[in-house]
């Protein structure tokens, strides 16, 4: 589905804002822009978890080949350096490039000479393939061969690396290079071809993004060999570096591997009913999902399964693996997928809490978040509702009792519920808690202290669906019944006449906050709605006039006098337009969930969510971004993949599909 030709391979700035992401599901990932250029300090052709479970290392950064016919050569990459130089410019020699699933393909058109470049991971290893192959044409007069140049480093993939700051051993073996670092060794081997130490600095790549955010723009790589290979028609020749002791050199199997595991993607939804009918960009979203989905090891315990929010600088937050949690794995048909990832997660609740960020190596989890058990439970639910699995619910049931208990007698950052209104207030100055959390130094950007309409929304939601649970299992349920009840006559005074639509926060340190936010939708989008009808239609309708764009809701209505219409610059900058005004893509999901609940119109809420498939051509190819500004044209930011921005609207989709289908809203 996605492919390009000249017009834009060949202009640098189209070539460079556009990026092709990789993942092989051990929280390792690949990427680049389509020009081959690096404009970030997290392109490389390997980003793996060196330090388990996220201690992420660029260990391979370029592989850059040259074609030769003994007379001439022609580059077929692209390098920008500091000073603005851009040399070579291999991006002209591109005739198209397109996405196979989530492999990227280049072809380059020289003459009578085509080139087709691949570059993939395989599944379940730190290993990546970059692999070339002449096309099949007119016999040629003279002899091709290609050139590769083997460029490595050792640094945190958040950092840059000086000249001369990686010293690595390095050993070669016929095909075989084996570069020795001090916590790993990364082994390259020629396939079909040889390699030969060439060891040199490569100094001063500029970061152009970098730049753009106000960080360091500049970085250095290690060349460590030189590759060579004689070219023969539909003769796959490369390069493989990995992690483990012995890669396979056999290059097509490689690819197959990696196909297959792409198409079983594709096969498992399938079994979805609603998604057998989905369009051809939702299909393209699959493979996005299943980036995002990795093995996570857990310390004094066996592995489980979590969800990286986002490429390329994420981890795994508990809010937003719970947010994405349906539409990554319950409607692309993996139930088993989605009750290891809640698993996982359960054995960490503490204090009626879900961590906020999950731990590394090491680390403790921190829980500075509201809203993300509340979420945990409402991922329960949609699993249970799909699945029917009462013996996990029996299992799980205790936990899930405990967390009300906890918010009933409070717990920590000043989460408890009002014994007055039964509604839930969180927040002590200086913590971010709902999602809603740019802070920067000591300033907390909206810290929304009191009782956030989403989270009461998400209490009233969790606590029907304990009213639920209780009763399959035939547990007493009268008491979450009860107070699902107060909670919801409760939330009435969220009503805002002056806006039509629902109070951000009440009882604040400043009283009701009346900014119209997009926070209120969800009080209509989740399962269970504390709203009557009519408020339900004004609320979605507020929300559109005032929120709505193609890509998502903005976070603050323009005539706010804290409104910031773009986001970018230098991380203050940027933290301070976040939930300022700024698109979250998330969002859109659940606005179409809203607008089918009050209208009852299938096709127009799916077709609010439509505009994403023109968004799939640009940033993180395939995907969806973090953040879109919020004035138009709606450029997006953040980071270029985010995993709640695909899975809300892959799960939209199917929710909606699912209920036309059963003809009820």
């Amino acid at each position: 589905m996605i492919r390009f030709g000249r017009a834009i391979c060949g202009d640098l700035e189209q070539a460079e804002r556009r990026e092709w992401w990789l993942a092989n599901g051990l929280g390792g990932y690949a990427s680049g822009t389509i020009a081959g250029s690096l404009t970030r300090r997290y392109h490389g052709l390997l980003v793996a978890p060196v330090e388990p479970p996220l201690g992420r290392r660029l260990v391979w950064a370029k592989a850059d080949a040259e074609l030769v016919d003994g007379e001439q050569s022609w580059p077929l990459f692209t390098n920008r350096w500091s000073g603005g130089a851009i040399s070579p410019t291999g991006h002209v020699n591109i005739e198209s490039f397109e996405l196979d699933g989530t492999i990227p393909v280049w072809t380059f058109a020289i003459g009578l000479i085509r080139i087709e470049a691949r570059v993939w991971l395989e599944p379940g290893a730190n290993t990546t393939y970059a692999a070339w192959r002449l096309v099949a044409g007119p016999e040629l007069s003279t002899s091709l061969s290609l050139s590769v140049r083997l460029m490595i480093n050792d640094r945190d993939h958040h950092t840059q690396t000086a000249a001369g700051g990686n010293d690595p051993r390095l050993e070669t073996e016929e095909s075989r290079l084996r570069v020795i670092q001090p916590d790993f060794t990364l082994t390259f081997r020629a396939c079909g071809g040889v390699v030969a130490v060439a060891r040199r600095w490569i100094e001063n790549f500029d970061l152009l993004v970098e730049r753009e955010r106000g960080l360091y723009d500049r970085d250095n790589h290690l060349q460590v060999a030189e590759a060579g290979f004689e070219l023969r028609p539909g003769r796959w020749v490369g390069i493989v570096g990995s992690l483990h002791h012995d890669p396979s050199p056999d290059l097509e199997a490689a690819l197959e591997r990696r196909q297959s595991w792409q198409r079983s993607v594709v096969e498992q939804a399938r079994v979805v009913p609603e998604m057998g009918a989905a369009p051809d960009w939702i299909g393209q979203l699959l493979h996005a999902a299943d980036s995002f989905i990795f093995t996570r090891s857990i310390p004094d315990g066996p592995a489980g399964r979590s969800v990286i929010a986002g490429y390329p600088w994420f981890g795994d937050w508990g809010r937003d693996t719970m947010i994405a949690l349906p539409g990554l794995t319950l409607a692309t048909g993996r139930q088993q997928l989605a009750r290891d990832i809640l698993l996982t997660f359960a054995r960490f609740v503490d204090q009626g809490m879900l961590p906020n960020v999950f731990p590394g190596a090491g680390d403790k989890p921190d829980y500075n978040t509201v809203d993300a058990t509340l979420w945990f439970v409402e991922a329960w639910r949609a699993y249970l509702d799909i699945s029917g699995d009462r013996e996990s619910l029996a299992h799980v049931f205790p936990i899930l009792a405990e967390i009300v208990d906890w918010h009933l007698r409070g717990t920590r950052y000043g989460i408890r519920v009002d014994p007055e209104d039964a509604l839930l207030r969180a927040g002590v100055p200086g913590v971010q808690l709902t999602w809603m959390d740019a802070k920067l130094g000591d300033w907390v950007v909206t810290p929304r202290i009191g009782k956030p309409v989403e989270i009461n929304a998400l209490w009233y939601n969790a606590l029907r669906t304990m009213t639920a649970f209780a009763e399959a299992l035939g547990r007493p349920a009268q008491a979450y019944h009860d107070l699902a009840e107060r909670v919801q006559a409760s939330f009435a005074r969220f009503a805002n006449a002056h806006t039509g639509g629902l109070y951000d926060v009440l009882d604040g340190p400043s009283g009701n906050d009346g900014a119209i936010r997009p926070n209120q939708i969800l009080a209509v989008s989740l399962p269970y709605s504390p709203l009557a009808p009519a408020l339900q239609a004004q609320v979605v309708t507020v929300c559109g006039q005032q929120l709505l764009t193609s890509y998502g809701l903005r976070s603050l209505s323009a005539d706010h006098p804290d409104y910031q219409p773009h986001y970018g610059g230098d991380p203050r900058h940027r933290d301070g337009a976040y939930h300022q005004g700024t698109v979250w893509a998330w969002l859109l999901g659940h606005f179409a969930l809203a607008e089918y609940r009050v209208f009852g119109n299938a096709d127009l809420a799916q077709a609010r969510l439509s505009a994403i498939r023109d968004h799939l051509f640009d940033a993180g190819l395939g995907s969806v971004s973090e953040v879109f500004d919020a004035a138009p044209s709606h450029l997006p930011g953040g980071a270029p993949s985010q995993a709640w921005s695909v899975a809300c609207v892959i799960e939209a989709w199917w929710r909606i599909e699912r209920a036309k289908r059963k003809g009820r809203k």
